[in-house]
């Protein structure tokens, strides 16, 4: 059989190719995808060249081996039916809805170690949120909120979003976002944020320090994420946290640099800079947390919070070009886009 495959093939160009699919072999089976979501972050900077070619695009993910250099496949959301299976797969899987980490494709071969089970009542258009809410997930778990505390979140992409979601279950005293795009920022006032704020207004610190409760005598926030994709903005996130405040930096930048004014307040204020990436788990939580566990979270957490009313686009397949034409050049027009077969 013949399967569609969406390849990115240079800077601003994706194509789709039709590729000779086998049966599935012993221990595989055969998945017909019903959706896929575009990662607006790192989707974006593999479109825009922006990706470095010769970084491992997922060493810990089979479908994801190889570069990104293109000629390229890439995704890793995608919902879809268990369509045939080959022997030695045990029958349950027999038309189940699975999530799988795998490229935009419209059929695919997995073994069902590859493919995670969608609980029954969850909607496909809810669980392909499954690896943004996972990285919201292990973004909490990196940066510890306590009780009473002020948190500060720097970008309101779909991450950001689900991120605000989670922090909202918190009783903070505060909990203030920050992103370029009214239609996000009034996504994440929704979702539970007490104020969302546009960081290009020259006196946007100002207006975030102001809404930052009982500040004195330690001024700023007491946790900050910066999830935006912009490095401008992590010069903004650490000039809003105070002393012995945690930074966690969530984005990828590519190959895009970061300027940082280290010289000032920073030098003296002992926050700490935390890199977190959903890939790993924290060593300091390894004794009780793995990646099980951190699923089992991520499912619970999708069917509490209902992400598909934050899609905002649906293309077909043969419409992708559109997508993420749409996503490069309207950027304040997109939350989250799907790929429909």
């Amino acid at each position: 059989m013949e399967r569609r495959a969406l390849f990115f093939t240079a800077p601003q160009q994706v194509a789709l190719r039709d590729e000779e699919l086998e049966p599935p072999a012993f221990g595989q089976v055969l998945v017909e995808t019903l959706i896929s979501a575009i990662s607006p972050g790192t989707e974006l900077l593999i479109y825009r060249g922006q990706a470095p070619g010769d970084l491992a695009k997922d060493e810990t993910i089979a479908a994801l081996a190889g570069s990104f250099a293109f000629p390229l496949k890439y995704g890793y959301a995608v919902v879809g039916r268990v369509a045939a299976q080959g022997h030695g797969v045990a029958p349950e899987w027999e038309g189940r809805l699975v999530f799988a980490f795998h490229p935009h494709e419209s059929h695919f071969l997995a073994s069902p170690d590859e493919l995670l089970m969608l609980p029954p009542d969850l909607p496909p258009e809810d669980a392909v949120f499954f690896p943004n809410m996972e990285t919201a997930v292990a973004f909490l778990l990196d940066g510890q909120p306590l009780m009473g505390e002020q948190v500060a979140v720097f970008g309101q992409g779909i991450v950001g979003l689900l991120l605000t979601a989670l922090l909202a279950r918190w009783p903070l005293a505060a909990l203030v976002t920050l992103d370029l795009y009214p239609k996000r920022r009034l996504a994440s006032e929704t979702l539970g944020a007490h104020v969302s704020l546009d960081p290009r207004v020259p006196d946007a610190l100002v207006q975030l320090a102001a809404r930052l409760q009982g500040s004195r005598p330690y001024p700023g926030a007491d946790l900050t994420y910066e999830v935006s994709g912009e490095p401008a903005a992590l010069d903004q996130a650490i000039a809003a946290t105070g002393f012995s405040g945690r930074v966690v930096i969530g984005s990828w930048y590519g190959q895009k640099r970061a300027d940082l004014h280290l010289g000032g307040s920073f030098h003296r204020s002992r926050m700490r800079l935390i890199s977190s990436q959903v890939s790993s788990i924290a060593p300091e939580l390894c004794g009780r947390w793995n990646k099980s566990r951190r699923y089992q979270l991520t499912w619970q957490m999708l069917q509490e919070v209902k992400p598909a009313r934050l899609i905002t686009h649906r293309f077909p397949l043969g419409q992708a070009a559109q997508a993420y034409e749409l996503l490069d050049q309207n950027p304040g027009e997109v939350i989250q886009i799907v790929l429909t077969y």
